[in-house]
């Protein structure tokens, strides 16, 4: 019997670029995708990509979805409102459907991770535990592109804030991490695994900062805050304040080593080096 792929949250940034790659190793009829609106699977449709829509919360759609599914990507809700909630709902629905692995985007070093966001991964994996489904743990770093999303800003003011101070991020791209849980998905070799996937080369926000100065040929400096300082100049730039303030406490967090790794996982399960911290700002610039 052949197998049949599903990648939940499939309409994010990160869900589409892991069909993207997925379609690259296995036949694209033997992917499905998990969205929650009508609009979104006929867009799936016409590329090629079967789609069925469920929510996270709607157990009963869930169960639907999953008839026949036999490999799935639980890709992390991006909704706060209870996540762990949500994701036993995948959890539940993937074991009585029979689902042969879950492989799960989780949050780097969640077993003993500090981030306030690491909370809810850490709960999730002991969940893929209890199931006894066979699961992967996709322990995925920090994204550069967070850290390039007030690229304007910092263009317009010549400062990129944060509250770092001198810690290291070991970022990588979302087209890294796409890559990185297609190739565990498809490949059962890969099974039951953890990988705390990270950028090969870590950094520094004043060598962020740096880097888009000589790229851009504007000068930026970064200016570091104290954590409730950066939380509030993100909170009046927009952000809601939940969102603000979990951005600033990993920025404090990450002054601790919280986002730097050096094991080497992304780049071998990927098979070629993670993408450099130019190439990412060079593609910001451009964008």
């Amino acid at each position: 019997m052949s197998e049949h792929y599903m990648v939940t949250g499939a309409t994010g940034q990160l869900g589409r670029k892991v069909i993207a790659n997925l379609r690259q190793r296995v036949p694209a009829s033997q992917i499905t995708a998990m969205v929650r609106s009508t609009t979104a699977k006929d867009a799936f449709e016409t590329d090629g990509i079967t789609a069925r829509i469920a929510d996270y919360h709607d157990p009963d759609s869930l169960d639907a979805a999953l008839d026949g599914v036999t490999r799935l990507l639980l890709i992390s809700s991006s909704d706060f409102n209870d996540r762990q909630g949500q994701h036993a709902n995948v959890i539940n629905a993937a074991k009585a459907r029979g689902v042969g692995l879950i492989a799960y985007t989780s949050v780097l070093h969640a077993s003993d991770s500090p981030l306030w966001l690491a909370a809810d991964h850490k709960a999730t994996e002991a969940l893929l535990a209890d199931s006894g489904v066979p699961h992967t743990l996709l322990r995925n770093g920090w994204y550069i592109e967070n850290l390039l999303m007030s690229l304007p800003q910092d263009l317009t003011m010549g400062q990129h804030f944060g509250a770092a101070r001198d810690g290291r991020f070991a970022a990588a791209t979302r087209q890294d991490f796409a890559e990185a849980a297609a190739a565990a998905l498809a490949d059962p070799s890969h099974d039951g695994a953890t990988f705390e996937l990270a950028g090969d080369t870590s950094f520094t926000l004043t060598e962020l900062a740096q880097d888009i100065s000589v790229q851009s040929g504007k000068p930026v400096a970064y200016v570091d805050l104290p954590e409730a300082d950066f939380a509030a100049a993100l909170i009046s730039a927009g952000l809601p304040p939940a969102f603000a303030e979990l951005l600033a406490q990993t920025d404090a967090m990450a002054a601790d080593g919280a986002l730097d790794d050096q094991s080497g996982d992304l780049r071998r399960l990927i098979g070629r080096p993670t993408t450099p911290l130019s190439d990412a700002v060079k593609a910001a610039l451009a964008a």
